[in-house]
This record gives structure tokens, C-alpha cells and sequence, in this order.
């Protein structure tokens, strides 16, 4: 069993891994920068270590110091939470060389699955349905891609081979406007992973954004536990989750996510993961994976009952995952809101003291955050600063349990999403479960 565990991640996540860890009996290293010295993770953990300044690239991407801080603690694990290094098969591959336990997949899976081309042919490989698209690196040359896209078929969305997080991605509705899309997206990509690879993929008009959540150990066991309906995104950045999806028929979950579970079987994938796709005309079409633990895990955790971050740690101490696939079974409805920090009209970022914030509560109410009244939210990181999640025994309830819950909640001193968040909850199309990944853009230019 692993005994110390060090988390390389901060806010939220890092506090969520904390709380696993101590529900385990084990011991924790918060590392952390200059400017996050007084988060909850860092006072509650066993030991803590500052490795640099608030620029990331100084501090949470530093990856000597984060193995230097390992060594330093003599901790047996590394637990990358999300984003930052959780999807860096280098990151692993370090961590696997100095003989620390990386809570997440091998390294040489990240790597096959961080290539967005070489993901795709796996699935391909694998029997996953995928997105008709040109599976490649792209020529620089827009006259040799045309000729690509024209057998596609326009709209064509461009994306980063090493993209994320809703970046390096452009639609390009009619040929002429290819060779500028090109650059632009080259561009972002470089500027954004280092890495200006492109390919495209067909341009789906009206589609949900449908996940699998998946669970896999090191003895060739996998399970999954249902979906996530991600499509309320605001340039592809998600706002809102749920489960279970609306109007998308069980067997049909059950069929997909029994699909993904082989895949990762054939993959050799251990630990929490999600595949994403694109979901239109009853018909599933995978985008990516993502190889760690999830923003959204829980409205997946309230939905089952099953501790997801625990899992991760379990079954990379080497157990064999508990549950089968007839174990796992699904209560009620969950929801997750996204709440940022950030204006609620530019949708600027709104770093600064908090000068009060109380956090909602009652039976089925989850709140995932590391702010207090007091704290200042630094301007270097992404912007989210808290996750309401509520669970009730349908979806009208569960609906009608956040719009209290964000009555409830006061945060005081800086500017929140809270009333976007109201706006969306109360609309028409969110009552009736009919909208797709293009809808809250629409919403926001008409409001």
C-alpha cells in the first residue's frame, strides 16, 4: 500500500486528494508556490514544501522540483489532480524512472494518447466509433489540405495534435477561409503546447458532448461508470455537467461504455479516465481521452456512491478493483456548476480578496473548494474557485436543489459566474434537456 503521497497539484483538486488520502490512513506532501502557502491543502497536509514562484512554469510544471520535493519527503507517490503536469507522459516517465508510483496511467500510454492522431488510431484499432477526419499531421501548404477537406467536406474543425483545454481549435465554414484559419490555429498551438501540428476532423453542427467514465486496475479489469452530459460550453470550456444524460437511451450508455471498457483492456490503461465524444443523430463519435481524474468526477461519485479519487490511489498501489461492472449502479440525477471567478458579462477573470464567502449546504448538496472568507485569488491559474454539485432522486429536484443552493451561496469581494449559472438552470432549453455544444454560445450573444 502506498504510504506518502505527494500531491502536485493545488485549489480544489489538491484538497479532494488530500481528503482521500486521509480517509486511507495516508500521508500527504502539499507542494505548492509563493502565493498559495495558505490554501486548506497546504495547512491540513502532514508536510508541506514551496517550489516556486506563482508563475507555473516556476512552481506546479517544475518538474526537478516537484521530484526533488518527493525525494526530500521521501514520498512513495505523486498524484497529478488536473491539468498542469496530469497529462505530461514525460512528467511520468520521470516520475516512473525515480522510482515513485505515478497515480495515473503508464507513461507510455500518456504518450500514445497525448498525440490526438495516435489516439484515434487506436480507438480505431479498438472498435471505438470515431470522427470521419483527415488522421495526420497536416501539410503546411493550405492548396494540399484542400484538397483533404473537400473529400470531408466543409465545415472542418482544426485542431492541435497536442491541444486541450478548448485551445487550438477553429471552425472553418467555406474553403477561402482555410489558409487563415491555418496560421491562426498554428499559431495558438505553438504559442500554447509548443507544437503547431495540426489535423481536422469533420464539423458535427448539433452535437452533445457525451463522456464514459472509466476505471481500470492493473490485472486487466475495467469498468465504467455511465456518462456525463458536458455540452453546456462556453468556447469549449464546460460550465455545467450532469448525469445522467437527457434523451439519450440507457442501452445505448450501456453499449458505448462497455465499448470503452474493452479499449481499455486492449490499451493496457490503468487508473480513472474519460473518453469523450461527440453525440448527434443517436450516434456516438469519439474525440479524446483523458488520461486523469476529471473536473467533473463529482456528479459521477454522488451518482454511484464510488469514491473515484480513492480508486485512483488503490489501484495504483497495485489492488484489484472491488466492483464489477453488475456491482456499479446508478441513483437519482446529479449536477455540477462551474463557479469561476471571473466577470459575469466579459467573462474576465476577477482575481482578489475574498471579503466573505459561505458556502451552501443541506442533504444532497456537495461543495468542492479551497476558498475562505479572506483568501485572495491570485491572478496566475485558471479561474475556478468552486464546484456546487447537488444529487436528488430526479432531475427537476436536482435542478431545483442547485438554483437553492446558489441562492445560498454568498461570495463577496470579487466577481462570479453565479448568475449565468441562474440564467442557464431557469431556461427553456436547459429544463428541457434540448440543447447541444453551440447552445450557450448562442445564449450568451443573445443575452
Amino acid at each position: 500500500m502506498i504510504q506518502k503521497v505527494l500531491i502536485a497539484n493545488r485549489g480544489e483538486i489538491a484538497l479532494r486528494i488530500l481528503r482521500a488520502c486521509k480517509k486511507l490512513g495516508i500521508k500527504t506532501v502539499a507542494v505548492h508556490s509563493t502565493v498559495d502557502r495558505q490554501l486548506p491543502h497546504v495547512k491540513m497536509a502532514d508536510e508541506s514544501v514551496c517550489i516556486g514562484s506563482a508563475d507555473p512554469k516556476k512552481s506546479y510544471l517544475n518538474i526537478p522540483s516537484i521530484i526533488s520535493a518527493a525525494e526530500l519527503t521521501n514520498a512513495d507517490a505523486i498524484h497529478p489532480g488536473y491539468g498542469f503536469l496530469s497529462e505530461s507522459a514525460q512528467f511520468a516517465e520521470i516520475v516512473e524512472s525515480n522510482k515513485f508510483i505515478f497515480i495515473g496511467p503508464p507513461s507510455k500510454v500518456l504518450k500514445k494518447m497525448g498525440d490526438k492522431i495516435k489516439a484515434k488510431t487506436a480507438m480505431k484499432d479498438f472498435g471505438v466509433p470515431c470522427i470521419p477526419g483527415f488522421d495526420g499531421v497536416l501539410s503546411d501548404n493550405p492548396s494540399k489540405v484542400m484538397k483533404f477537406a473537400k473529400e470531408i467536406g466543409f465545415p472542418i474543425m482544426l485542431k492541435a495534435i497536442h491541444g486541450g483545454g478548448g485551445r487550438g481549435m477553429m471552425i472553418v465554414n467555406d474553403p477561402k477561409e482555410l489558409p487563415n484559419a491555418m496560421n491562426i490555429t498554428k499559431s495558438e498551438a505553438e504559442n500554447a503546447f509548443g507544437n503547431g501540428d495540426l489535423y481536422f476532423e469533420r464539423y458535427f453542427d448539433k452535437p452533445r458532448h457525451i463522456e464514459i467514465q472509466v476505471l481500470c486496475d492493473n490485472h486487466g479489469n475495467a469498468i465504467h461508470l455511465g456518462e456525463r452530459d458536458c455540452s453546456l460550453q462556453r468556447r469549449n470550456q464546460k460550465v455545467i455537467e450532469e448525469t445522467t444524460a437527457v434523451n439519450v437511451p440507457r442501452e445505448e450508455i450501456s453499449k458505448i461504455g462497455k465499448i470503452c471498457t474493452e479499449a481499455c483492456k486492449k490499451l493496457g490503461y490503468t487508473g480513472a479516465g474519460t473518453f469523450e465524444f461527440l453525440y448527434q443523430d443517436g450516434s456516438f463519435s469519439f474525440i479524446e481521452m483523458n488520461t486523469r481524474i476529471q473536473v467533473e468526477h463529482p456528479v459521477s461519485e454522488f451518482l454511484t456512491g464510488i469514491d473515484l479519487i480513492s480508486e485512483q490511489i488503490l489501484v495504483a498501489s497495485g489492488e484489484k478493483l472491488k466492483l464489477t461492472q453488475k456491482d456499479v449502479t446508478f441513483r437519482g440525477h446529479s449536477i455540477e456548476c462551474r463557479i469561476n471567478a471571473e466577470d459575469p458579462e466579459t467573462f474576465m477573470p476577477s482575481p482578489g480578496h475574498i471579503s466573505l464567502f459561505h458556502a451552501p449546504g443541506g442533504p444532497g448538496v456537495r461543495v468542492d473548494s479551497h476558498i475562505y472568507s479572506g483568501y485572495d485569488v491570485p491572478p496566475n491559474y485558471d479561474s475556478l474557485i468552486a464546484k456546487i454539485v447537488t444529487h436528488a432522486e430526479d432531475r427537476t429536484t436536482a435542478i431545483e436543489k442547485m438554483l437553492f443552493a446558489l441562492d445560498e451561496t454568498v461570495i463577496e469581494g470579487i466577481k462570479t459566474n453565479i448568475a449565468l449559472h441562474k440564467r442557464l438552470l431557469m431556461s427553456d432549453f436547459f429544463v428541457k434537456g434540448d440543447f447541444t455544444i453551440n447552445t450557450l454560445n448562442h445564449f450568451i450573444k443573445k443575452n
